[in-house]
């Protein structure tokens, strides 16, 4: 079994920051902790916008608390997303997603991530097998 806590998981390696200072994501369990997907709390801090990619990840995110959207490039249709909101990137959507005020997600992705990911320039992250 494996226990962890999430302000104690910030104090370490597992708090990952965007260079861009968009978001922050504690990985609470990642790939390496035998599952088949890895759970993450994420942070999107308020006024920003963040292009997304997930084409080797499938990626479904709960809205915990805070507010905004996600737009979805190939139609440029607009979902508010609060608390109680689900949306499920099913068809490796490429996104938009912006805070109007901070939003804490639970984000779980397949295959799960090694911890070690940076988006590459077109917002996706390399294959697990690269």
């Amino acid at each position: 079994m494996i226990v962890r806590n999430l302000e104690e998981a910030r104090q370490t390696d597992r708090l990952v920051t965007a260079e861009n200072g968009n978001w922050d994501s504690t990985r609470l369990s990642l790939a390496d902790d035998g599952g088949n997907c890895s759970f993450h709390i994420t942070r999107i801090f308020e006024g920003t916008e963040t292009h997304i990619h997930y084409k080797h990840h499938f990626e479904a995110v709960y809205c915990i608390e805070g507010e905004g959207e996600v737009e979805t490039l190939a139609d440029g249709k607009i979902w508010p997303i609060k608390p109680g909101d689900i949306y499920i990137l099913d068809q490796h959507d490429e996104h938009l997603l912006r805070a109007t005020k901070t939003m804490h997600l639970a984000c779980v992705f397949t295959p799960g991530l090694t911890g070690n990911e940076v988006h590459r320039e077109d917002g996706s992250y390399a294959p697990a097998d690269d």
